[in-house]
């Protein structure tokens, strides 16, 4: 039993002021003897290696180590992983539910903290600790069988703890991996489809759904519970990608390009993603969607030169010389030193039969570069 007065509480947040912040709220409560500081996860792994601590007190965003990843860790080691945790954060956001879903939060704060928010999360916390509901006590039976081999048991007291619960989705997404890891596929697929059902939310469980059904190669079924995940969640976006990827690899190329802009409307500032994106499609020959994307995304950054750059080739590989030359031209007149630019214009110079501007342009080049073997061929071949 947890004493709420005499308990010990370690608090990781990268910010002093925080810290020294919940300090001061916690005595003023009466709650916690002795307290504990991080300033990341990992920091806090280690303290929990060091201190025994009844409660923990977790920032959900942190540089090095955030809370996820902490908690993440945290779950995995047997010996410190019933600590209840209490996750803080300054940002509304669906993914903090979805990662108090994930690996069992027992409750979660949103910054600007008040006292009696602080006060009543961590006596509710604290009270379902000291008193587990029946459900709870069958869930971790079901875990212990599970850890020792016997699926069939943890199948059974999973049973139990739904039929006290027979609406809680964690316990029917439970239930549907164990039936899965004891081969019993439709049972545990209809499980995880009741999950979805009982909670339009649960983003954990239409992902291992959707992994189900990339397995009996059903991707259509895949793609549009990716698409549901992506509405609730940010956290799923390489898989979506990899979907998208074996989407087209397949032939389902309306669904492919479908659930890609899915991905590029939610993670509109993830340039990267957008890059592995846009190479995906390349790689599989879809020239026109990629312009589209590349049009939109210079849109909104028109003085990104390296874009521009790459929607003229990519409107080269549609066929469309003139707008593939309006991009080099734009990037030309802001980057003049640039001679593969140069060479592009030239090159599509050429392929028009316009020689005149096709050697002013390889005279530049041979100005700034005199010994320029592409330019030097194209200047013999005209």
């Amino acid at each position: 039993m947890i004493d709420i007065e005499t308990m010990t509480i370690l608090i990781v947040d990268d910010m002093k002021s925080m810290r020294l912040t919940l300090r001061k709220m916690l005595r003023n409560l009466g709650i916690g003897k002795e307290l504990f500081f991080a300033d990341n996860g990992k920091s806090g792994l280690l303290a929990l290696k060091n201190h025994f601590c009844d409660l923990l007190i977790v920032d959900w965003n942190m540089p090095e180590m955030n809370g996820s990843q902490m908690l993440a860790n945290l779950r995995r080691d047997k010996e410190i992983r019933d600590i209840p945790v209490i996750m803080v954060t300054a940002e509304n956001e669906r993914d903090v539910v979805a990662d108090a879903a994930e690996y069992e939060v027992e409750g979660y704060l949103l910054k600007p903290l008040t006292l009696d928010a602080l006060d009543t999360k961590i006596k509710s916390v604290i009270e379902a600790v000291n008193h587990p509901e029946k459900a709870k006590i069958h869930l971790l039976e079901a875990r212990a069988c599970e850890e020792a081999g016997n699926i069939e048991g943890a199948i059974d007291e999973t049973r139990k703890a739904l039929g006290l619960k027979p609406n809680a989705s964690r316990i029917l997404r439970k239930l549907g991996l164990l039936y899965l890891e004891a081969k019993k596929a439709e049972i545990g697929e209809k499980c995880l489809q009741k999950a979805v059902a009982v909670n339009p939310q649960d983003t954990i469980s239409r992902n291992h759904l959707a992994k189900l059904y990339i397995n009996k190669r059903d991707f259509k079924q895949a793609a549009q519970l990716y698409m549901e995940i992506l509405s609730f969640s940010t956290r799923y976006f390489d898989s979506a990608v990899h979907l998208g990827e074996t989407l087209l690899i397949n032939g389902f190329r309306t669904e492919a390009r479908t659930l890609f802009s899915r991905i590029i409307s939610k993670s509109r500032f993830n340039r990267m993603l957008q890059e592995k994106i846009m190479n995906i499609c390349l790689d599989n020959q879809e020239y026109e969607y990629v312009a589209k994307i590349v049009t939109e995304a210079i849109k909104e950054n028109p003085a990104n030169m390296d874009l521009m750059y790459k929607a003229g080739t990519i409107y080269l590989e549609t066929g469309d010389q003139e707008k593939a030359m309006e991009c080099f031209i734009t990037v030309d007149d802001n980057m003049r030193g640039g001679v593969k630019t140069k060479l592009q214009i030239a090159r599509i110079h050429i392929n028009n039969k316009r020689i005149l501007q096709a050697d002013d342009y390889l005279n530049r080049i041979l100005r700034i570069d005199p010994s320029n073997k592409e330019a030097l061929k194209l200047r013999r071949q005209i």
